[in-house]
């Protein structure tokens, strides 16, 4: 049960008006009266005789009462209190207890005091209410709503377990706006996927992504497409930004605006400033710096590799460490998401979109400790676009799969910590990286399984002991997966390329667990060509020396998607 108090307003006769009205989309359905602070109070959804008018002349009685100097100018309060979906229909009676203790939850109308604010609560939907107060209580006070939102959540958690409700995951003040009901039917209108508020969040976030100046980021932003604000001090420092869509406008042909921190909280302009404090040496906006990988396959190999290096520190670090590789973390996502292939950009569109969420939490991150994996998400920006195929693509496959493991590890501090939402973004991150793997993994990998198929039956066998010797406990299960055909030429590969295959096999099944993984030869494939310094993309290698296995012909690479499941 999810709670949304509004912007406070100041017609309380247009708000009646729109919860009786039909709604914007003729969504509105039998709008009546479930509970008010007054048994006797006028219902305009179920009384021929009742007007708005009626029912707002007794909610602001109160207000009028005062002498108009001292009558609050926005007075109008408002919640919407929804169920989920999947909850069971709630009856008027339901709805109205729990109109009752929302009001007396938030302070609007404790509980037994007979000079509190008047209420009323509206039905317009089977899913939801809304309830409308105003902020004059009967003896002439205001009432005292001090953290209103957060007792709103408290009580929609208790009031979950007293009807047996979808239990949602606790908040702790740090998540983004969610777009209102008028944003939201908007975009209906227009056919957009998402919300404006949405989309500037993303497109924001994109641009931050490894972003080492403000000029650098307000550049990102105009690149964008979008219109961009500022506000500059009389000193000549930067204030604040606002951004718009260049086709969202208001009722007056005018485009709406957003400030960052009405986008997410750390997408403040003082919040982006300690991102670019953080140690990281200024470059030019133009161009990348010397360090800077010279294509996309380099830039993914690097990410990989620094990727791995920051789950190191979220399985051992300081919170304050792992909270700044976490952030982190979301930057390289939006960096993927941006410069990956037609064929992945979706899903990993949508996990950086989820895993947003992950990103914040009440522990401070300590800024400084993110370097390496922001300048991995500023390499992945300026090495530009890859491309589906070749090298580009099998080192996606590459980055993805060690992106997943560095989210899911997020997902488990997070939980041991107790930070219910964070965790619940940080898996659905992992559901969408796993998705966009197979998308990105399926050619490469199946390249790697038809040169293990070609392999000589002495080679094969050779590359079976490594893999007994290496890791005796998981010998079975790679065997009979199908991808142990590309581990046993990559094995192959990384022998004639010089290497102990015993010896590196064994190194990338310590660097951690890997019970867990859906397909535990897929982890070690990339992990043996990260370390071995192979091509990612097995076509730019000479084939082993080999002969056709019995009976002829070679079967084709089995499809990614056939595969049965297994929970990483």
């Amino acid at each position: 049960m999810i709670p949304s108090i509004h912007k406070r307003g100041s017609k309380t006769v247009g708000l009646i008006r729109y919860l009786y009205g039909p709604g914007t989309e003729e969504e509105h359905v039998d709008p009546h009266l479930v509970a008010a602070f007054d048994p006797l109070t006028p219902d305009p959804g179920r009384d021929p005789k009742a007007t708005y008018e009626q029912l707002q002349r007794l909610l602001d009685q109160p207000v009028n009462a005062l002498p108009a100097s001292k009558r609050p100018e926005k007075h109008v309060w408002h919640l919407s209190v929804r169920a989920a979906p999947e909850d069971p229909p709630l009856s008027d009676e339901d709805w109205a207890a729990i109109a009752r203790r929302m009001v007396a939850a938030t302070g609007v109308a404790p509980d037994g005091d007979e000079t509190a604010c008047r209420w009323a609560a509206v039905r317009h939907a089977d899913d939801h209410i809304h309830i409308i107060a105003t902020l004059v209580r009967d003896d002439g006070r205001r009432p005292r709503l001090h953290n209103e939102a957060r007792r709103a959540q408290a009580e929609c958690r208790r009031i979950e377990a007293d009807y047996g409700l979808r239990r949602v995951a606790s908040g702790d003040g740090t998540a983004a706006k969610r777009p209102t009901s008028a944003e939201r039917h908007k975009a209906e209108r227009e056919g957009r996927d998402r919300t404006a508020r949405e989309e500037l969040r993303e497109t924001v976030r994109r641009a931050v992504a490894g972003a080492t100046s403000e000029e650098e980021f307000l550049g990102r932003l105009k690149n964008a497409g979008l219109l961009v604000r500022t506000k500059v001090l009389p000193s000549g420092d930067l204030q604040g930004y606002k951004v718009a869509l260049p086709d969202d406008r208001n009722g007056d042909k005018e485009p709406v605006y957003y400030a960052g921190s009405t986008l997410a909280p750390d997408l403040s302009l003082p919040r982006i400033r300690k991102r670019f404090s953080d140690g990281t040496p200024s470059q030019d906006t133009d161009t990348p710096s010397a360090q800077t990988p010279s294509g996309p396959a380099t830039a993914r190999r690097r990410t990989a590799t620094t990727a791995w290096q920051a789950m190191l520190v979220i399985d051992h670090g300081e919170d304050a460490e792992v909270a700044a590789h976490i952030a982190a973390a979301g930057e390289v996502l939006d960096a993927l998401a941006k410069t990956s292939a037609a064929h992945t950009r979706a899903e990993l569109r949508e996990a950086a979109f989820a895993f947003e969420r992950a990103a914040r939490s009440l522990i401070k991150a300590e800024r400084g400790h993110d370097r390496a994996l922001r300048q991995a998400a500023r390499d992945l920006v300026y090495s530009g676009p890859a491309l589906g195929r070749g090298e580009d693509g099998a080192t996606t496959a590459m980055v993805i799969d060690m992106a997943f493991f560095l989210v899911s590890a997020a997902a488990q501090w997070h939980a041991k910590r107790e930070h219910a939402q964070q965790a619940a973004a940080a898996r659905e991150a992992a559901e969408h990286l796993r998705a966009a793997y197979d998308a990105a993994a399926k050619i490469p990998m199946g390249v790697l399984y038809g040169r293990g198929r070609r392999l000589s039956q002495r080679l094969r066998q050779k590359q079976l002991a490594h893999l007994r010797r290496a890791v005796p406990e998981l010998a079975e299960q790679v065997l009979a997966e199908p991808g142990w055909h590309a581990l046993a030429a990559t094995l192959a590969d990384a022998e004639a390329a010089g290497h102990d295959p015993t010896a590196l096999l064994t190194q990338a099944a310590e660097r951690r667990e890997l019970q867990t993984a859906d397909w535990v030869s897929d982890v070690l494939v990339w992990r043996l060509r990260r370390l071995a310094d192979l091509p990612a993309d097995a076509t730019a290698m000479p084939e082993p020396r080999t002969t056709a296995p019995k009976g002829g012909a070679v079967r084709p690479s089995p499809s990614r998607i056939d595969r049965p499941r297994r929970a990483r």
